[in-house]
């Protein structure tokens, strides 16, 4: 079949289809775009004859449309994509964060840039950033280290093998997250004889590999010697659609289970055996158990820092440390003992191993009552009646109790992970959708964007600090152009000052993170600047309420889920008023030769703190035990 580059690239993705569990989707959703000379012939052609057979979709930035189709990715369990095509030049090199995003937390995502022209014959081209060392060089090459998968496409006949290997990876839940086919602006134009079996369609399976049976064989031996056993839920548990799994399992045998960011959803907050979020922006009844734990089942977990306190968690000196991961890289992290496994695979052949165990009564109820008494401070929290500016844990609150079982909210960067992590409280698997892999400032938006494209039956709560909003909100404007609604909640504190709260802990006295004008010194500690970003978002076209305190916040939310438009409610907090605390400790180091008494105190804090740092080196070993003989 006798087409161009383009048009064979986007008949080929058209036909790409995905299977789960007898479950057959078609896996990508279309493509978000902006044109340039880089790719408006090109791709830009093809995806206008393509017409709905592979929908096209107007984003404002370039970062902002990756974290869309990552929003969207995700909501759909990593079973949907979309692919996203920038010209060359500056609309590239704005993909390389959104790509960090993706393949950090390991959501799938297909980019098409624009590149030089293979020819050479116009070089050096608009945008092109000369390299004096090879011509084989362009601006794209930033994206080799942030994707999975990386091709420049010189020649025609070389699409259907990049074409393959990129859907290889993009359905591989082990190595999935952004992959890049840069593609030259001349070549996208020029025609070739592509073979039909190419355009034939195609299903990928989505691989649920189970555990080795020898070693759930042995885990179940390491779970009934145990005394304080803790299963620590993450990102994999939700993606791998094991969240009923989970909770067979720990309703039989009275596991407590706690979880990380990705992971939390993975039961509802209300279910006996869960502890809540765990780490440094955890509870405490996750981190007092932690801290004993000895053993210690990591499902679907990539042990980032905040996760495990900075290696500070888990303090029982002869904790025995078992991960079980689809992705062998994560298997052996804190020296555990490795299981490659699909969560719910592993899981199940857990739970026949273990039908008529269960945990120490006494630990059991020691679990609920730490459970409990975490709930109590979370009612508390949301509860502060602080004035005259309202916490932010009082705005969590309300926004909680404003949506329903279903709903979602999201978030990534500054102080509200942290503190949504700890408070809100998850009633189903997908109700929580927190970036903080990455901790993107100016995903939140745009991401809520795609969650609510890959669930237009659920309301989308963004919760967004002035920080991040101001470092990306363009998408308001393609919410509004799609007719698609979601409901931001600004949340105005006047800097950034999660980073500021870090800056006085570590002895900077919150240097150069408010929003200010200069004082007679010269410092950004002035008068608070006249900046109103809800008359910015009106000026995008949103609608836009402003709430005063939290009886208005009530209001105002009631109303915007009452509208059919994207909407936007202002509401201005105190960033002095803090969630409870974790009991938990993250390692920010601080500067060893200082002059200023609040750096020096902060120095001694700090060297007694990391004490309780520990290197896990102690290798934890399964003992070889066949399932059968459990």
């Amino acid at each position: 079949m006798r087409l161009t580059v383009a048009q064979a690239l986007v008949r080929f993705l058209s036909v790409q289809s995905v299977e789960r569990d007898g479950h057959t989707n078609r896996f990508f959703a279309g493509c978000f775009g902006i044109f340039g000379h880089g790719n408006v012939a090109g791709l830009g052609e093809a995806l206008l004859e393509s017409g709905e057979e592979f929908p096209y979709y107007l984003a404002r930035n370039e970062q902002a449309m990756v974290h869309t189709a990552v929003g969207y990715a995700r909501m759909s369990n990593r079973l949907r994509a979309f692919a996203c095509t920038t010209s060359i030049g500056p609309g590239a090199t704005n993909l390389v964060t959104g790509a960090a995003v993706a393949t950090t937390n390991r959501i799938p995502v297909l980019l098409l840039p624009g590149d030089v022209f293979a020819t050479r014959r116009a070089n050096p081209v608009l945008q092109e950033l000369e390299d004096a060392t090879s011509m084989d060089v362009s601006v794209n090459d930033c994206l080799r280290p942030v994707s999975k998968y990386f091709d420049r496409i010189w020649r025609p006949e070389q699409l259907p093998q990049a074409l393959l290997h990129a859907m290889r990876v993009l359905t591989d839940p082990a190595e999935t997250g952004a992959v890049t086919l840069a593609l030259p602006e001349d070549v996208q134009t020029e025609s070739f004889d592509f073979p039909d079996a190419l355009f034939a369609p195609r299903v990928w399976s989505i691989r649920r590999p189970p555990a080795e049976a020898r070693l759930i064989g042995g885990l179940a031996t390491l779970l009934r010697e145990s005394r304080r056993p803790l299963i620590v839920a993450g990102g994999g548990v939700i993606y791998a659609d094991a969240t009923d799994v989970l909770d067979s399992f720990v309703s039989s045998s009275g596991v407590p289970v706690a979880e990380t960011q990705a992971g939390k959803g993975s039961l509802r907050f209300d279910h006996p055996a869960s502890l809540g979020a765990l780490g440094a922006t955890g509870s405490t009844a996750a981190n007092e158990v932690a801290r004993d734990a000895d053993l210690v089942i990591g499902i679907g977990t990539r042990w980032s820092d905040f996760t495990t306190a900075s290696n500070s968690v888990f303090q029982n000196p002869s904790v025995r440390i078992v991960n079980i991961n689809v992705t062998p890289f994560d298997t052996t992290k804190l020296s555990g003992a490795p299981i490659v496994a699909d969560a719910r695979e592993a899981l199940a052949q857990l739970g026949e191993q273990l039908a008529d165990w269960h945990v120490d009564d006494d630990f059991e109820r020691h679990c609920r009552e730490l459970s409990r008494q975490w709930n109590e401070k979370v009612e508390d929290s949301y509860a502060l009646g602080h004035s005259p500016l309202p916490g932010q844990s009082e705005v969590i609150g309300a926004v909680e109790a404003s949506s329903g079982d279903r709903d979602v909210v999201v978030a990534a960067a500054g102080s509200l992970p942290g503190d949504l992590h700890k408070l809100w409280r998850t009633r189903d698997p997908k109700s929580y959708h927190v970036e903080y892999a990455f901790s993107c400032m100016g995903y939140e938006i745009a991401a809520g964007l795609g969650v609510k494209m890959a669930a237009p039956d659920r309301e989308v709560y963004v919760m967004v600090g002035d920080g991040s909003y101001l470092m990306l909100n363009s998408e308001l404007v393609t919410a509004i152009q799609e007719g698609i609604k979601i409901i931001v909640v600004l949340v105005v504190n006047h800097g950034f000052q999660s980073i500021g709260a870090l800056s006085e802990s570590v002895g900077v006295e919150r240097f150069g993170t408010n929003y200010r004008f200069r004082d007679a010194s010269g410092h950004l500690a002035g008068e608070k600047l006249p900046v109103d970003l809800a008359a910015n978002a009106a000026s995008l076209g949103a609608t836009v309420l402003r709430a005063a305190d939290i009886v208005e916040l009530r209001d105002a939310l009631a109303q915007a889920r009452s509208n059919t438009t994207t909407t936007v409610i202002r509401i201005e907090t105190d960033p002095m008023v803090v969630a409870p605390d974790s009991g938990s400790w993250w390692d920010v180091p601080v500067a060893e030769v200082v002059s200023r008494n609040t750096t020096r105190e902060a120095l001694t804090r700090y060297e007694t703190e990391r004490k309780v740092q520990r290197d896990y080196l102690t290798t934890t070993t399964i003992p070889s035990r066949d399932a059968d003989s459990a």
